[in-house]
């Protein structure tokens, strides 16, 4: 039997988990059960495109539907009563990045998921770009020596928070809404946590300009308990001819070896009347067609929403969470960037270093 799954919130992020799990359909894997949607009008949009019921209130959809598991993508701040409930309802939980907002909120949500023995997973689709898993490997087996330091620059143009989400842009910060990414990359790669934090930033153009109350930039230091030192540059302001909708890269040196990786330009590039140059990062998505005609989406954005679907049916065929095996990462990562994150912000707030351990 497929497992089946309820997607809570269909916005641009969330409606890449309802093709997924619709994608999944096809194999058997994963049913695309119901879907909670607050707003009206897309709530009536998704109607008219799903065979499957929609309701405007998630807690609604969890007293009368039979799940499996439930996929989170509100905004940030939103995550936490949704992933909590969804735990107290015995449902598996997939949230996208980060967690949650505060250290408190994303402890909360590990504890409902241990006390009930459901899989509480984080969408930290970073682990599974192929290039970005190699580093990992060749960190882990030695091959880089002991991890020196490292940089990280992930940057969106400005269409993000002012088309995209202005409504909740205040309530985010290039932080939360693109570092957490690389937080928890960092710290699977280097296989440490952070022990101290130290970050400056502005605010300029967003609330000048745009009347969004939030930082332009971030710019973070972050030094791991086994010696490694990272820096992690984090913006939303790049202008709107910039060649793609997020600029990111990673260096990372060890004692005997270097990695670096630009994420953003993978070497496909593209001029096109009234749309200018552009690149494309296929290792995130790219669309291809089946025998049958079918659209097929794969990349690493897909397979990570994917493999939540694979890890639930593993417990739904008897299989145990202590036997839970890949690059899946788990709340308690989630809690431990959340709390990197945390750190950043009240750095910035008091100009000092602050310390995690």
């Amino acid at each position: 039997m497929p497992v089946r799954i309820a997607v809570v919130g269909a916005g641009k992020f969330g409606q890449m988990h309802l093709d997924v799990f619709t994608q999944l359909g096809s194999t058997g894997l994963a049913e695309l059960a119901a879907i909670a949607e607050t707003n009206p009008g897309r709530a009536a949009e998704l109607r008219d495109q799903y065979a499957c019921p929609v309701y405007g209130d998630y807690r609604e959809m969890l007293g009368k539907e039979a799940l499996d598991a439930v996929s989170v993508a509100t905004p940030d701040h939103l995550h936490r009563e949704i992933a909590v409930a969804a735990a107290a309802a015995g449902k598996h939980v997939l949230v996208e990045k980060p967690l949650d907002v505060t250290v408190e909120g994303a402890a909360e949500m590990v504890r409902a998921a241990r006390d009930t023995g459901v899989l509480l997973q984080v969408d930290f689709h970073k682990r599974y770009d192929p290039d970005h898993q190699t580093i990992e490997r060749r960190a882990r087996s030695g091959d880089l020596g002991d991890i020196l330091y490292g940089s990280v620059h992930m940057e969106d143009r400005i269409e993000v928070p002012t088309v995209w989400i202005p409504h909740w842009a205040p309530r985010s910060s290039p932080a939360w809404f693109l570092g957490v990414h690389f937080y928890d990359l960092v710290r699977w790669i280097v296989k440490s946590e952070a022990k101290t934090v130290y970050a400056t930033g502005a605010k300029n153009t967003l609330l000048k300009d745009h009347g969004i109350d939030t930082w332009d930039c971030i710019n973070a230091k972050v030094d791991f308990e086994n010696g490694a030192a990272f820096t992690f540059d984090t913006s939303w302001v790049l202008p709107k001819g910039f060649e793609a909708i997020v600029n990111q890269g990673l260096r990372v040196v060890g004692t005997k070896g270097v990695f670096e990786c630009d994420s953003q330009d993978r070497g496909t590039h593209s001029c096109i009347d009234r749309e200018g140059m552009a690149t494309y990062n296929n290792n995130f998505k790219r669309e291809s067609v089946d025998r049958q005609g079918r659209k097929v989406l794969r990349g690493y954005g897909i397979e990570s929403i994917e493999d939540f679907a694979g890890n639930v049916a593993f417990l739904k065929s008897g299989g145990r969470l202590e036997d839970l095996k890949g690059v899946w990462a788990s709340g308690a990562d989630g809690l431990e960037v959340t709390r990197i994150a945390v750190a950043v912000h009240e750095s910035l707030a008091t100009g000092r270093v602050v310390r995690l351990r």
